[in-house]
């Protein structure tokens, strides 16, 4: 009888965090045991409480994830979806962990959910749930301000952050910064311009900075500027939504498909996101959208003919049995491990250039880390300097103007030039450099490490180095 041969299981979201962590960490020089203190999860916290709703008690798991707490407070957002498990957060927790210290933020890393569908509960059911569970977490002191900031993640967002900083307030109502207890308010609740767009534009700035960066250009294969590239985006959802808005409006890419739960639709000249967002709100999906092609198939959008992959969906989209029919030579991960490690092994032997997670949705947590710096001032960014910049600016255009009428130069400023330049920063447009500059820094960062290290293969093993290298360097100042 001859023996049956089957394949290895695939590797989970977890273990694919571990295995590119152990990747990088294999080309350092570690201190004995400090590699595994890096890896491993500090803590895990796993509830389950009751909550009565439509006359019975229903009991819900949560739970609440500590990777690594070298800087304090840990951040990482909150999801609500019926797959979250330990494993899970375990995993976002330390990718949040890696993350922070890449893009040079003073944070541990963190994360947390429900097992929940949201969509199956009323607002106000969905709210009794958010009190209940932030009760919880503050028992535990798993949420503050100083220790443990939550944030948005799927099935999250302003509402249930507002509901969090409400709880946690009548909960501590002696601490004067308990709003910073967690980040991605509404603007209302101590919220900060550019937090809803963050992660989108994060994407944005990453995929600038990319084409700006000529090594990493020509690795992909790719040349010029982002103005005509071909796109598809898998998940048009609150990243993929503003990533493919952006850069088809600012930046003249083409999205030329969008995959979604019911299928994909695709248009070589490129689609109109906002309307296709539009119709996707009116109708439930992206099926029957007007001037586009319909595949029922959505993961056959990913194997499209492109210049740039985003996939801005769940972990896992790209695996061991569909990485070899990837054409694009740029992927660009929007969303959490996206690409399994297996695939990530594939994708790479066949030159394809990957712009890791961990650098290319840093946006979200940037803006959330402006945002509870914002919390802890307890004032909005621009108010005391953006009048004394108007001034300035105005000595500068007016002695100008003299110059000229004196001089008799016979040149004017224009007054489109003159609005722009007399005009101080609000504060979208401060969180808007921050962010710019954040992820500017980053991928230099990486690059250096990719073209000073000829055994380091890709952008994420370089990603990971410079991030351990930071949290070990903490973990040193220590004393361990």
């Amino acid at each position: 009888m001859s023996a049956v041969l089957t394949a290895p299981p695939a590797a989970s979201f977890r273990d694919s965090v571990d295995r590119m962590f152990t990747e990088a960490a294999q080309l350092m020089d570690l201190p004995p045991g400090l590699e595994e203190k890096i890896r491993v999860c500090n803590s895990t916290y796993v509830v389950r409480f009751g909550v009565r709703l439509r006359g019975e008690i229903h009991t819900f798991t949560g739970y609440r994830a500590v990777h690594s707490e070298h800087q304090e407070p840990v951040k990482g957002g909150i999801r609500y979806a019926l797959n979250v498990d330990q494993d899970e957060v375990e995993a976002l927790a330390a990718l949040m962990s890696y993350k922070c210290a890449l893009v040079e933020l003073p944070f541990g890393g963190s994360k947390g959910g429900l097992t929940i569908d949201p969509r199956a509960w009323d607002e106000d059911e969905l709210e009794k749930i958010t009190r209940r569970f932030t009760y919880e977490l503050s028992r535990r002191r798993l949420i503050s301000p100083a220790q443990n900031v939550p944030a948005p993640d799927m099935g999250t967002g302003e509402r249930e952050m507002a509901w969090m900083a409400d709880a946690y307030k009548r909960l501590h109502p002696e601490d004067i910064d308990a709003r910073a207890c967690v980040t991605g308010k509404p603007i209302s609740f101590g919220g900060i311009a550019g937090r809803i767009e963050a992660t989108g534009r994060g994407v944005q700035y990453a995929l600038r900075e990319v084409f700006r960066t000529p090594s990493v250009l020509t690795r992909a294969g790719l040349s010029g500027t982002l103005d005509g590239k071909r796109i598809v985006v898998q998940g048009l959802g609150n990243v993929g939504f503003h990533a493919a808005q952006f850069l088809s409006t600012e930046d003249g890419a083409r999205i030329v498909a969008v995959a979604e739960r019911d299928g994909a639709v695709m248009n070589p000249a490129g689609l109109n996101i906002l309307e296709l967002q539009a119709h996707m709100k009116s109708t439930g999906g992206v099926r029957d959208f007007p001037g586009a092609t319909f595949e029922p198939d959505s993961a056959k959008a990913l194997e499209l003919d492109c210049d740039i992959l985003i996939p801005a969906a769940l972990e896992g989209a790209i695996h061991r049995g569909n990485a070899e029919g990837i054409r694009a030579p740029l992927i660009v991960e929007a969303a959490n491990g996206p690409i399994t490690a297996e695939a990530d092994a594939i994708l790479r032997a066949r030159g394809v250039v990957i712009v890791p997670d961990l650098y290319a949705n840093a946006g979200g947590v940037t803006v959330s880390y402006f945002e509870w710096v914002k919390n802890l001032g307890h004032i909005s960014f621009g108010r005391m300097e953006r009048r004394q910049e108007e001034a300035r600016h105005r000595i500068l255009v007016e002695e100008l103007e003299r110059l000229s009428a004196d001089e008799g130069l016979g040149w004017t400023l224009s007054e489109g030039f003159k609005q722009k330049y007399l005009r101080g920063a609000d504060e979208l447009e401060l969180v808007r450099s921050g962010l710019d500059d954040t992820m500017r820094g980053a991928l230099q960062n990486m690059v250096a490490v990719l073209e000073t290290n000829a055994k380091v293969p890709d952008l994420r093993t370089a990603g990971y180095m410079v991030a351990i290298s930071r949290i070990a360097a903490s973990y040193r100042a220590l004393g361990l």
